[in-house]
């Protein structure tokens, strides 16, 4: 991001004062895959009696861009990040790769069935008749 969004955007993943608190504040304990930078708290404890934990996204502020290892030390579920305990957070063999969240674009996930999704059988035909999988129900 540039240094205009860092000044006037708050959703733009960094702004000065998050650079500025991360600096005086922050210990950068590891960075995952799509470059998004975890930090802690590196003197005290925070609000809940543990050190803080943050993200700053390389990209767009947007939650679901946090893979699960990293939801899980960001959350207090691990004290131990992903970095430094990578043997416990290898994937198996049935997990897939991370991917955010996709609902409003054209890779989400549309089941048959869906009005959005008519090559699966699903949708409405002309005349607004249903067809696929769908039954309306009707009163007896």
């Amino acid at each position: 991001m540039g240094i205009f969004s860092e000044i006037f955007s708050w959703w733009g993943g960094n702004t000065w004062s998050n650079r500025i608190y991360t600096g005086l504040r922050g210990r950068q304990v590891g960075t995952d895959d799509m470059g998004n930078c975890y930090y802690e708290q590196s003197k005290g404890v925070g609000p809940v009696g543990k050190p803080r934990r943050w993200v700053i996204y390389k990209d767009l502020a947007e939650a679901s861009f946090i893979p699960p290892g990293w939801h899980g030390w960001m959350h207090y579920t691990t004290d131990v990040p992903p970095t430094d305990d990578a043997a416990s957070h290898q994937a198996h063999s049935w997990e897939q790769p991370h991917r955010p969240n996709m609902t409003g674009t054209s890779q989400a996930y549309r089941p048959a069935g869906s009005v959005l999704a008519p090559e699966q059988g699903g949708g409405k035909a002309p005349g607004n008749q249903n067809v696929g999988d769908y039954q309306s129900w009707k009163p007896d």
